[in-house]
């Protein structure tokens, strides 16, 4: 795989584990337009290697992300200034591509773990309720901050975060903007894991996203994609697809590997998956 460059990330390989950190540090990590453009094309490099199979994403210095910088609402605000029906459109454009950047995390084939700590304001909300799982230091805190400057948030929390919690709790923080301790976070269900430090933080991730690279990529990639598929589906549309699922790629040799390495309590080790065609 070639070098991934990136202005907005620093990107670090840790075997078959990708690290993105956002690094802006004297900025609080906050999300450039660099971000944005960055972040899909960094998500479609990764997926398109077979030996990545798992990202970790963190934030330099005092904080995850202090959201959307302020110098981006200025550009967006210059679009107003321009014939009313033309400007609802670039804007709506505009929202559908920053959605876009986000989705890119849904749609890997590999879980993406947010570690969290410091502020995790506004878009950093919409970025981590993207991720497969969310983690936090003790000093982590969050708010969907949108309404603190009279707007909707309009690039994914107020979508996704209501099949993460409670729809009540989603309510009351969205309306309100107020901000929120990693304790109330991991009593609500938003993080599965508090660690005392940033520094354990990170490495607790990596830990864990170790152990998800340990197993065999072509379960892992059929948990995330059923587990996307049933948030959006019924419960009998959910079971129907992942029968169908494992009735074409369930195979043996995975299976057998993952079931002599539990019985003789050994480790082993999964072929990656096959790397992406360029037609």
């Amino acid at each position: 795989m070639n070098a991934i460059e990136s202005t907005f990330f620093l990107v670090e390989r840790h075997g078959s584990v990708a690290q993105l950190s956002m690094n802006r540090p004297d900025k609080a990590n906050g999300m450039t337009p660099d971000f944005w453009s960055d972040l899909p094309r960094l998500i479609e490099q990764l997926n398109a290697d077979e030996t990545v199979r798992c990202v970790v994403l963190t934030g330099e210095g005092k904080h995850f992300t202090g959201g959307m910088d302020l110098a981006a609402f200025s550009s967006i605000a210059a679009l107003f200034t321009n014939e009313p029906g033309r400007a609802a459109y670039a804007m709506r454009e505009l929202i559908l591509k920053l959605q876009n950047s986000l989705t890119a995390l849904e749609q890997a084939r590999f879980p993406v773990i947010a570690a969290v700590h410091g502020a995790c304001l506004g878009g950093g909300m919409d970025l981590i309720s993207a991720c497969d799982i969310r983690l936090a230091a003790r000093d982590a805190y969050f708010s969907i901050e949108e309404i603190n400057i009279g707007m909707t948030a309009d690039v994914g929390t107020l979508q996704r975060l209501p099949k993460l919690i409670a729809p009540s709790v989603v309510a009351e923080l969205s309306y309100s903007g107020r901000r929120f301790s990693a304790d109330e976070a991991l009593r609500i269900g938003l993080v599965s894991h508090l660690a005392e430090s940033r520094e354990a933080l990170v490495d607790h991730a990596l830990q864990t996203a170790q152990e998800i690279a340990s197993r065999s990529p072509l379960a892992i990639a059929g948990i995330k994609r059923n587990l996307a598929y049933s948030r959006d589906h019924s419960v009998a549309d959910g079971l129907d697809y992942i029968a169908t699922w494992n009735a074409g790629m369930l195979r043996p040799d995975d299976l057998t590997k993952a079931v002599k390495a539990a019985m003789t309590k050994s480790e082993t080790s999964f072929d990656s998956l096959l790397k992406q065609s360029d037609l």
